[in-house]
């Protein structure tokens, strides 16, 4: 079966086994005090029954205007702050469901408006998400050359405790402001800022709805738009860091397969030519056979070799104990230049980076045996392609 098919079945098993675990624990959290609490308002209905001389029918018309009349409570919600408000809360999928649009016209331009918005915003989102976080690379790495650390690369450790804190320190910061500015207790206060910059929106905590607050505190108002607006690219920064990387792993598995069914298809063609068998003992032969013996074929065979064992190495870099490298992306940072990340086609840059490639892998601590067969040669004996190199380099080096 395919990684990428075992991957999606394993997260849908997870996901619903999740799901069973955090039903269970909710049953046992939240039911029996539900249970109390509905057993108090049948009670607490038939006494105002009983007091007021109401029948059910009544009860039930009162009930129905208490409930229409509850938006109403914090004042006018569709002058301009309060559409506003709403037109967020739409975007950004928070819907706490506070306000709703009553006439059909609203409706029909809440869908549409929604339909636009919300993709528009998730891009918005983790564009900016995106750029934030090569900012903070940069300025990692700069503070680390600063100092004088000797490896001054940004790990992917570094970057995720740095979005954690953000984020820590993003919901602290609201709860504080909103337990002055509300009345909340700080956990309460808390509760609603992660329900709110997570778009879970359950309605039951919303700002904005005391004393009549959109129409009287223009300051609290704009301060509360800012915030879930800031918090809301806070998260995605850190969702950007996290999530997408995993849900890029599919997109990245076909394209190393194609790139494995193509080196292999090349090998396979190259396998019929007597000229490129493996091993050979002369540089020269090996140049002049498998190359073509022309300048421009030369240039061509080796950028297309380098490019061979890039592959290579992303293929067995499990089994290469000497690879101080864990992953594409580690390579990636430490010799962007060298190595593009499109795997870059141009035979003359390939030839022009292969001394540095060489010196650059040399000089990051690997202590494979420079002997005639490199690590990787001993690892796989279809990984031929180094041999096209001997004549390349200075000195022999292993990746």
């Amino acid at each position: 079966m395919k990684r990428q098919n075992v991957r999606t079945l394993a997260l849908i098993i997870c996901t619903f086994s999740y799901l069973l675990v955090g039903a269970a624990i909710f049953d046992v959290l939240e039911s029996r005090k539900e249970t109390a609490q509905r057993k108090i308002l049948d009670d607490r209905k038939q006494n105002l029954i009983r007091e007021y001389n109401l029948t059910l029918e009544n009860f039930d018309e009162l009930e129905r205007v208490v409930l229409q009349l509850k938006p109403h409570k914090a004042g006018v919600q569709w002058k301009f702050a309060g559409s506003f408000y709403f037109a967020i809360t739409v975007i950004t999928t928070i819907g706490y469901g506070h306000a709703a649009p009553s006439t059909d016209g609203g409706k029909i331009f809440c869908m549409f408006y929604a339909l636009l918005g919300i993709p528009l915003t998730l891009v918005m989102f983790q564009s900016l998400g995106e750029r934030i976080n090569t900012l903070v690379r940069y300025l990692l790495h700069r503070l680390k050359k600063c100092l004088g650390m000797r490896r001054t690369e940004v790990s992917m450790v570094n970057m995720v405790i740095i979005g954690f804190v953000s984020c820590m320190s993003t919901l602290c910061v609201g709860a504080l402001a909103f337990s002055q500015f509300e009345g909340w207790s700080f956990f309460h206060a808390y509760y609603y800022c992660f329900i709110t910059l997570t778009t879970i929106g359950f309605g039951d905590y919303v700002a904005l709805q005391k004393d009549h607050a959109l129409q009287t505190k223009p300051e609290y108002v704009a301060f509360s738009f800012i915030y879930i607006l800031t918090g809301l690219t806070v998260i995605g920064a850190f969702l950007n860091l996290v999530v997408l990387r995993f849900m890029t792993m599919n997109a990245e598995d076909e394209k190393r397969d194609a790139e494995q069914r193509a080196l292999l298809s090349r090998n396979g063609r190259a396998g019929g030519d007597p000229r490129c068998a493996p091993d050979l003992p002369s540089t020269s032969s090996t140049a002049s056979g498998c190359g073509g013996g022309g300048g421009s074929g030369g240039g061509g065979g080796a950028g297309r070799g380098l490019r061979n064992v890039y592959a290579e190495v992303l293929h067995f870099q499990s089994m290469c104990s000497c690879l101080w490298y864990q992953s594409r992306e580690k390579l990636q940072y430490s010799i962007p230049m060298i190595i593009p990340r499109d795997l870059s086609t141009s035979d003359t840059y390939m030839m022009e980076q292969v001394e540095g490639f060489s010196d650059a892998m040399h000089s990051n601590g690997c202590v494979c045996s420079l002997q005639l067969h490199s690590g990787i040669s001993s690892v796989s004996t279809g990984l031929h392609s180094l041999n096209a190199y001997r004549g390349l380099t200075k000195r022999r080096s292993s990746i």
